[in-house]
C-alpha cells in the first residue's frame, strides 16, 4: 500500500501541474474574460442578452457613490433591437453624474469602453431633448451629442459608442452631463460595458513610420493615446455579431458594402475548404476572428477591367483628427500561394500609403493573417466633416502572375487631440450611410427610405449606363505608360492642418508580419 501510494502522489501532482498548465494557457487565450463589466443601466435586476452577455442592473449603485439619476423604461421596442438588454431601460440624468467603475492591478492599462444608446421617449422625457456630454480617464468622447438626431441621421434605431482608453489609476470614471438643464436638456445611457483589451490593440509594433516620400523616421503614438473606434468591416464577408467575435472582446464587424464607392463592387468570397487560418505571434487570435480571416473581397477575374478602376471605400468620418485605418490581409483560396502572385498599392485619400503589396510575402503563406496599419490627418475642425476614401489597384512593376487585389477587414480608428483631451466630433449630425442599411431603422426612417427608393432608382439606371460607356472605353482603349495611369483616381486631400498630435504628415504605418 506504502508503495502503491508512493507511485499514486507523483502521478497526481504530475496531473495537477499539467491542468494548472492548461488553465494558464486558456486564460491567456481567454485574458480579458477577467475584469470585464456590464451594466444594465435603469434595472434592478441582472439579465442576459442575445449574445449570452451577463448585465448587471445599476439600481443598488454598485458603480456610483450615490443613486443618482432617475430609472426609466423605454417607450417603444424597435423590432431591429439586438436583444431588450440593455435597450429597454435607461438611466435618465437632469444634472451631472459620475459612474465610478475599479480596474485590473497593473498601470497601464487599456479597455474597450462602451456606451449604449436608445433613443426613445423615456416618460415625459421627448427623445429629441437628450443633449449631452460624455468624459472618461480625463478625455471627452461625447459633446453635444444628440442621440435622436444621430440615429435618424445615420437610419438607424440605436447607437453604440466605442472607445479604446488607456487607465492609469485605481478607477475608471465616467461622467454624464445635460448640456444645458436650464434648457430642458437631459443625458442618458441605456447600457455600459467595459472590456480589458491587450495593450498592442491599437498601439502598434513595430513602431509606425512614413510610408510616403520613402522618409524613415519612427513615429510613435502615445501610449495614453484614446481611440474611438468609427468602422470596423468584414470586408467581403457578412456581418459578425459581438458573440462570435475572438478573445471574448465582444466587438462587432459589419458588412463593407455600404460604404463601396460606385458599381464596382469587385467580387467577394470564403476560403477554400482545405485553407487553415494560421494564427502567429505577431497577428495573434484576438486581432480579428477567424471569420474575418476566411472571406475577402478581391477585383475580380479580368485582368483588363481591374487595371482600369480602383476598388474603392469612402469611410466619412470627423474632420480635425488623426485617425489610424488597420488592414486585414490574408490569401484563403487556391492558386495563389506563391510570391509575386498578386501585387497591389494602397491608395488612402489619393495618397500611396503601401506599394508593391503582396499578402503571400508579408504573411509567410496561405491561410496566414497579416495586419498592417496607417495613419491619416484630416482637414481643420472647421470642416465638420469629411470623407476617408481608402483604395486598392494593382501593381505590375514586378510582373506578377494576376493583375488583381484583395481585402479581408479595415478598421478605422480615431485619435484624441492631446491639446484639449477631446474625441468628441462636431455638434452636427453625421453625414448618412451611403446606401441602405439593410432595414436596421429608427423612428422616422421610413419617410427617408422611400425617399431615397425614388433616387436609388434614378441613380441605378443612370448607374448601368456609366459602367456600360466605361467598360466599352476600356474595350477600345488602348493602355499607355505606367500601369495605372488609366485609374479612376479619388479626389484631392484637403491640405493638412497643423494639429497637436503624433504627426503632421499625412501618411505612416507599422506593420505585423510574420
Amino acid at each position: 500500500m506504502a508503495s502503491a501510494a508512493a507511485l499514486l502522489l507523483p502521478r497526481l501532482f504530475l496531473l495537477t501541474l499539467v491542468m494548472s498548465l492548461v488553465a494558464v494557457a486558456a486564460s491567456d487565450d481567454n485574458c480579458t474574460a477577467a475584469g470585464q463589466i456590464r451594466v444594465n443601466c435603469g434595472a434592478s435586476v441582472s439579465a442576459t442578452d442575445s449574445d449570452g452577455r451577463a448585465w448587471d442592473g445599476d439600481a443598488a449603485s454598485k458603480f456610483a457613490p450615490s443613486v443618482g439619476g432617475v430609472a426609466a423604461g423605454a417607450s417603444y421596442k424597435d423590432p431591429s433591437l439586438p436583444s431588450p438588454v440593455p435597450y429597454m431601460t435607461a438611466r435618465v440624468f437632469d444634472s451631472s453624474y459620475t459612474y465610478s467603475f475599479p480596474t485590473r492591478p497593473g498601470s497601464p492599462r487599456r479597455v474597450f469602453l462602451r456606451l449604449f444608446f436608445y433613443p426613445s421617449a423615456y416618460g415625459d422625457r421627448a427623445a429629441g431633448d437628450a443633449l449631452f456630454g460624455v468624459t472618461a480617464g480625463g478625455v471627452t468622447l461625447l459633446r453635444d451629442f444628440n442621440a435622436s438626431q444621430t440615429a435618424f441621421a445615420l437610419d438607424q434605431a440605436y447607437l453604440v459608442r466605442e472607445f479604446s482608453l488607456n487607465i492609469s489609476g485605481a478607477r475608471l470614471d465616467v461622467t454624464f452631463a445635460p448640456s444645458s438643464s436650464s434648457n430642458g436638456y437631459y443625458a442618458f445611457v441605456n447600457g455600459i460595458e467595459i472590456v480589458p483589451t491587450p495593450g498592442d490593440m491599437v498601439i502598434t509594433k513595430p513602431v509606425p513610420t512614413f510610408a510616403n516620400g520613402g522618409l524613415p523616421d519612427p513615429m510613435p503614438i502615445r501610449a495614453d493615446t484614446a481611440f474611438q473606434t468609427m468602422y470596423r468591416l468584414n470586408v467581403g464577408g457578412t456581418a459578425v455579431s459581438p458573440g462570435d467575435d475572438s478573445g471574448l472582446l465582444y466587438r462587432s464587424w459589419d458588412d463593407d458594402s455600404p460604404y463601396i464607392f460606385g458599381a464596382a463592387f469587385g467580387v467577394s468570397y470564403g476560403k477554400d475548404s482545405n485553407v487553415t487560418i494560421q494564427y502567429t505571434a505577431s497577428v495573434p487570435a484576438y486581432v480579428a476572428p477567424e471569420s474575418v480571416y476566411a472571406s475577402a473581397r478581391s477585383m475580380g477575374p479580368s485582368a483588363h477591367i481591374n487595371l482600369n478602376y480602383n476598388l474603392t471605400w469612402i469611410l466619412p468620418v470627423d474632420a480635425g483628427f488623426y485617425y489610424m485605418l488597420r488592414f486585414h490581409f490574408c490569401e484563403i483560396q487556391y492558386p495563389i500561394t506563391r510570391l509575386n502572385q498578386r501585387v497591389f498599392d494602397i491608395y488612402i485619400n489619393n495618397q500611396t500609403a503601401q506599394s508593391q503589396m503582396d499578402v503571400i510575402a508579408w504573411g509567410g503563406g496561405i491561410g496566414r493573417p497579416v495586419r498592417t496599419d496607417y495613419l491619416v490627418v484630416t482637414a481643420p475642425a472647421g470642416a465638420g466633416q469629411t470623407d476617408l476614401w481608402v483604395a486598392l489597384h494593382p501593381d505590375v512593376s514586378t510582373r506578377p502572375e494576376y493583375y488583381d487585389a484583395i481585402l479581408n477587414g479595415l478598421e478605422v480608428f480615431k485619435l484624441q487631440t492631446y491639446d484639449t483631451d477631446s474625441l468628441a466630433g462636431p455638434d452636427s449630425p453625421p453625414i448618412p450611410r451611403p446606401v441602405d442599411d439593410g432595414g436596421h431603422a429608427g423612428a422616422g426612417a421610413d419617410a427617408a427610405r422611400s425617399k431615397r427608393t425614388g433616387w436609388a432608382a434614378a441613380a441605378g439606371g443612370l448607374a448601368a449606363v456609366l459602367v456600360g460607356c466605361v467598360f466599352m472605353w476600356a474595350t477600345v482603349c488602348r493602355r499607355k505608360g505606367k500601369a495605372g495611369s488609366g485609374v479612376v483616381h479619388v479626389p484631392e486631400p484637403t491640405p493638412a492642418p497643423v494639429l497637436d498630435g503624433p504627426t503632421e504628415t499625412y501618411v505612416f504605418f507599422g506593420t505585423d508580419q510574420k
